[in-house]
């Protein structure tokens, strides 16, 4: 049996499975992430060990004889956060986490370094780690001097399961400290961050075992102390394995806290300037390259909160059939923006609104404007030839069907809903397991998921949407200069 744990933002989630993928339990736990201060958005990785420890037992217990012949784990987490850990393996201080853009003074400075694109494929985001180190020394030097280990949250979790300070490559990607070309730590970025090798852990492919469970946990959990640990994996290029994402021409759109648009590459061809992500795959000699943006689900959550309404009732009150864009336009920018702008400072806005605007008018208009962000990574992809041809739909969001019709209508490209069932990261996670242990050909254990629908674009509102989208892009230089005019 195999194990694959998800750490997710709001939430761990494990699944056990047999080498066929066939999966014999699951289970969750939840938890808070904090934001002290404004942009700031932090969790103490004590919270992950307990919400383990609650999943594991739930597994155990609800498949007690399947749960005994665990033979590997295989973990996925939320990229770019930052662990701190000192001489003694105590952590420093909460995670900084992925959607936290406290650093975007440093990310522009690491940014405008000479060969920092060049050497890490990327631009440097507010959110990656590198720039939240500098942030430290700059804002918490104490702290900062004490800093022993640099863990992602995937690695932090290897790091409790095997005493090993090791880290998928999809997930080292996104620190821009790594040379995801060379897909190994580059000493000319981490000089530039102000770090060095010896604070990193070892950086290895996510189907690459690493060591075995620790002896306490597997007495623990009631397991044989030989259970593997494989390298694992960054959560996006996680679920790029559970969904079977390998080649050139597959992707997927994924609605979950943040929107993601991600296409396989079997070749490393970065574009910084695009503000797309080009990171190291899962599995070896693959890379893959996609568009975030910061607030998808999160968008329509923030309006579940406001209204007081469940987002699933926001949408449902939407009826079947997709409108056409009203007047109203929503920005996204709930947490700053990643594709394309790259602006942590810029935040959300309504625009457009009417007095005999009501709520099902401002659950389009959020809708819409998520897609239409989305968009903006698709035509970024379109512009380098890397527009995916084969898109599935993932993420919590996707269980709306009015939603997806409207992404695939804004983006004029059909989206495939697989059947219900799991097909993200957790069993992606089990997948590099599975590799790892038995030596599987990768193709022959990541497979794409059985299609329920093809959802097609709604041809006669293609244009309706296609000046909606017009519109959104002229609103943003607009939206940042007013926000500049504020602040001066």
């Amino acid at each position: 049996m195999y194990l694959g744990l998800d750490l997710g933002t709001s939430g761990l989630r494990g699944i056990l499975t047999d080498a066929d993928g066939v999966i014999f339990a699951s289970a969750e736990a939840s938890y808070d992430v904090k934001h002290p201060q404004k942009g700031w958005s932090e969790q103490h990785p004590s919270v992950w060990l307990t919400a383990c420890a609650k999943v594991t037992q739930s597994l155990q217990t609800d498949a007690p004889e399947r749960w005994r012949d665990l033979a590997a784990i295989g973990v996925s987490g939320h990229m770019h956060g930052a662990v701190l850990l000192d001489q003694a393996n105590v952590v420093l201080r909460p995670c900084i986490l992925w959607n936290d853009t406290r650093s975007h003074i440093e990310a522009a400075e690491l940014d405008s370094l000479p060969d920092v694109r060049r050497l890490s494929g990327n631009i440097v985001f507010p959110g990656f780690t590198a720039p939240k180190l500098l942030w430290l020394a700059r804002h918490e030097p104490d702290t900062f001097e004490r800093v022993a280990k640099v863990l992602l949250p995937s690695a932090y979790l290897n790091f409790w399961l095997t005493g090993e300070y090791a880290c998928g490559l999809s997930d080292a990607a996104g620190t821009s400290w790594l040379d995801c070309g060379a897909r190994d730590w580059s000493p000319e970025l981490l000089s530039a961050g102000s770090m060095d090798t010896a604070q990193m852990p070892d950086v290895v492919e996510g189907v690459d075992p690493i060591g075995q469970l620790r002896p306490e946990l597997a007495r623990e959990w009631g397991v044989r102390p030989s259970v593997q640990v494989v390298g694992g994996a960054g959560d996006n290029a996680a679920a790029a394995c559970g969904a079977g994402i390998l080649k050139a021409g597959q992707g997927f759109v994924s609605l979950g806290t943040s929107g993601v648009l991600l296409t396989a590459n079997d070749r490393y061809a970065p574009d910084p300037a695009t503000a797309l992500h080009t990171f190291c795959h899962a599995v070896p000699d693959r890379w893959y390259q996609m568009g975030v943006i910061l607030a998808a689900t999160d968008s329509l959550n923030w309006l579940s909160r406001v209204v007081g309404v469940k987002p699933a009732a926001l949408t449902a009150a939407l009826g079947d059939q997709v409108l056409a864009p009203g007047d109203a336009q929503f920005l996204p920018y709930l947490s700053g923006e990643r594709t394309p702008h790259n602006d942590g400072a810029i935040r959300g806005a309504f625009i457009g609104l009417d007095i005999s605007a009501d709520q099902t008018d401002l659950t389009r208009a959020v809708l819409a404007g998520v897609a239409y962000a989305l968009r903006d990574s698709f035509e970024a992809m379109s512009a380098i030839g890397a527009a995916p041809d084969d898109l599935l739909a993932i993420g919590g969001g996707a269980a709306s069907r009015y939603w997806i019709e409207m992404i695939a209508t804004v983006l004029n490209t059909p989206l495939k809903r697989p059947v219900a069932g799991e097909f993200g990261a957790a069993l992606g996670a089990a997948r590099l397991a599975i590799v790892g242990a038995t030596g599987a050909p990768v193709e022959d254990v990541m497979t794409p998921p059985e299609i329920a629908e093809t959802i097609d674009p709604v041809l006669s509102l293609t244009t309706a949407y296609d000046d909606g989208y017009a519109q959104y892009q002229r609103l943003y230089p607009a939206l940042k200069a007013l926000q500049a005019a504020d602040q001066a």
